[in-house]
């Protein structure tokens, strides 16, 4: 049985590319050799500081190369802090760290959060997302335009996703909508609930398997692996009837790794979240 799983199941992955088939619509999932599969948000802009303080780095080691050919004394090296960032964001810039938690704050009001359910059974919708919102038609270009910030969460009581839009210079909700059959991108915590529920299920042996061979340990922890994922929706005949409301729920399928070790190639299974549930699917 364990040599059954070895073959369709718990494969290592070597390569750096995973074509992935099977699904109802076909996906290429790109698994980079050496780096992590942790895809934690970030904002956009936030990596550039980095670039240029790289660029910057570079010119000064020229400099200082220059300098001790000519016998000069190299001047000791300044790294710059960042600059602070403030509690108010002006215009299009970024939402700050103080409004994305503002907004999320304000959104979840005490009866969204108590009559919805997270992807782990609590009390509370399951957030996504807080991104700067759209401004309208006549404000575009407006330095006094208003500045909103459009949260989603996720309501696992009924597959709802709910979008709320704060003013962030109000501190109020300005709109709210609910939308059903559509998935937005994983957030981290639901993607560490998909392989909880995959390492708990009897069709994650392939993966603890795998998972001992490569470390010598027992895999009995999500926070044991890198997880990358996709959403996964269902299509007529191209999967068992388990995962036939997968749309309407909210599926995964997995792409875990070993921390710093293999990729660990898990795509025949399918986590409904919803449903709580793993099946199986053929290539």
């Amino acid at each position: 049985m364990r040599n059954i799983v070895h073959r369709h199941l718990g494969k290592m992955v070597a390569g750096t590319t995973i074509a992935v088939a099977g699904t109802a619509v076909m996906v290429a999932v790109t698994l980079p050799g050496t780096a992590g599969a942790d895809d934690s948000g970030t904002r956009a802009g936030q990596s550039a500081p980095q670039a240029a303080g790289a660029a910057g780095a570079a010119g000064a080691a020229g400099a200082g190369e220059a300098a001790a050919g000519s016998g000069r004394a190299v001047p000791p090296g300044v790294v710059e802090a960042a600059p602070a960032e403030g509690q108010q964001g002006e215009g299009r810039d970024p939402l700050t760290d103080d409004e994305l938690q503002r907004a999320e704050k304000i959104a979840l009001s005490r009866q969204l959060f108590r009559s919805s359910e997270s992807v782990d059974g609590d009390r509370g919708p399951q957030p996504l997302g807080v991104d700067l919102a759209e401004p309208e038609a006549d404000e575009v270009g407006r330095p006094d335009a208003p500045r909103r910030a459009d949260v989603t969460f996720y309501d696992y009581r009924d597959d709802t996703l709910v979008t709320r839009t704060v003013d962030l210079g109000t501190g109020k909700v300005v709109a709210t909508g609910t939308q059903h059959g559509v998935q937005p991108p994983l957030s981290r915590a639901e993607k560490a609930e998909a392989a909880g529920l995959l390492i708990a299920d009897p069709l994650g042996s392939g993966l603890k398997a795998d998972y001992k061979d490569a470390t010598g340990k027992a895999l009995t922890s999500p926070d044991q692996l890198q997880l990358s994922g996709a959403v996964y929706r269902a299509a007529p005949g191209a999967q068992p009837a388990a995962l036939d409301q997968c749309g309407e729920h909210r599926c995964v399928r997995l792409f875990p790794k070993v921390k710093n070790g293999p990729w660990v190639d898990a795509r025949q299974l399918v986590i409904d979240l919803s449903a709580r549930k793993v099946a199986r699917i053929d290539r």
